[in-house]
């Protein structure tokens, strides 16, 4: 299907959260990303969310870098051709090397586009078969493991169906123990964001009687040989996020044994095309796969939920209520906790929700429009 693009507007957004969200590299208080409206010459709009966040922590892609690669060299290309495919786009785009969280947030815009000129929902088009999402929350670093227990206690409440906490030295074993002897029962997991070292080994080998789903990215963010020496080491699965950053690193990662799970996060991969292949790669590999989170707006989350709804996802999802993060989201209808601990998946053409233009417009800080 042929897409032909017109128009792209950007919005520069920040947010404020309801809660801090503290991991091993810091503290955010502010939702940070850029909103990218795209429209093609027959009347279609795509909504997507670039989700570079204010700071190169995560990784060294920011709201600047992104707004500056999107603006100087990826809309002057889309708006000089037509694409009969949005893999053609990404081969457009190839010879830019990295910058994956901008790639995507104009990939996925096509998406939306795709799914609403095809008249099927986003999770459709990309092959989904659930139409609910297991949900988990993920929850960061607080001051005390009281005030940490209390959290976990709101949200089990709320109907989480996992609870994922982040980690990192001297903030690790206590905090585990401490779950689980006030709930034992609960999925659970944590995140390191690449905090250790393997000097660190016997310290990450005593979350084994802890019975954990996994230990996400426990060392180097880039890393994917220490992994493998750790995994032999350790009982609890390890996971890979930030090391994970194309289907090639997936490949590679498989191919040396580094880790039992992958965490598929769209942005950080370049797209849903790149998630998919990811996706695939764990499939027929034998590898647990799931659905990561950069604390998204409504309309990232969007994408996260039709990926989610692949039948081969096998673990809960970081990906949680609007109300978790926002007061109000910039969606309509926000995204909803069902009961029981899942999302649905819409079925409405696209994305599936709307945005809510002025609650858009109240946090954009920034506009950037461009025409063909």
């Amino acid at each position: 299907m042929a897409i032909e693009v017109c128009r792209v507007k950007l919005y520069w957004l920040k947010m404020p959260l309801k809660r801090f969200f503290e991991t091993s590299f810091g503290k955010t208080l502010w939702k940070h990303c850029i909103v990218v409206e795209i429209n093609d010459v027959d009347g279609y709009t795509g909504w997507s969310e670039i989700v570079a966040g204010e700071g190169p922590w995560y990784s060294y892609e920011t709201v600047e870098t992104a707004w500056h690669i999107v603006s100087k060299y990826i809309i002057p290309l889309l708006l000089k051709r037509k694409l009969e495919n949005i893999d053609e786009y990404i081969e457009m785009v190839k010879p830019i090397r990295g910058h994956n969280m901008a790639k995507a947030g104009i990939e996925m815009a096509l998406w939306d586009i795709v799914a609403k000129r095809s008249r099927k929902s986003l999770s459709q088009i990309i092959g989904g078969k659930r139409d609910r999402i297991v949900s988990g929350v993920s929850i960061g670093i607080q001051r005390d493991i009281k005030t940490l227990l209390k959290i976990i206690e709101e949200y089990l409440i709320q109907g989480y169906s996992r609870i994922k906490v982040k980690i990192k030295p001297k903030w690790d074993i206590d905090v585990v123990k401490n779950i689980r002897e006030s709930f034992p029962d609960i999925m659970l997991q944590v995140d390191a964001n690449a905090a250790y070292t393997l000097n660190d080994t016997k310290v990450l080998k005593k979350m084994d009687k802890y019975n954990l789903l996994m230990i996400e990215q426990p060392l180097y963010y880039d890393d994917i040989i220490d992994h493998s020496k750790l995994r032999k080491k350790l009982d609890t699965p390890i996971c890979l996020d930030e090391s994970i950053k194309t289907p090639y690193h997936a490949e590679k990662a498989i191919e040396i044994n580094s880790c039992d799970i992958i965490n598929i996060k769209p942005g950080r991969v370049g797209g849903i095309i790149n998630s998919l292949e990811i996706y695939n790669l764990c499939v027929r590999n034998g590898l647990g796969v799931w659905i990561g989170g950069m604390l998204e707006t409504g309309i990232g989350r969007a994408y996260l939920v039709a990926l989610a709804s692949l039948s081969k996802i096998s673990y809960p999802n970081d990906i949680s209520a609007s109300n978790r993060y926002f007061e109000k989201d910039i969606v309509d209808p926000e995204w909803r906790l069902n009961k029981d601990g899942t999302i649905s998946v819409p079925d409405k053409p696209g994305i599936g929700v709307n945005i809510d233009i002025d609650e858009l417009n109240k946090w954009t800080i920034k506009v950037n429009k461009f025409t063909n």
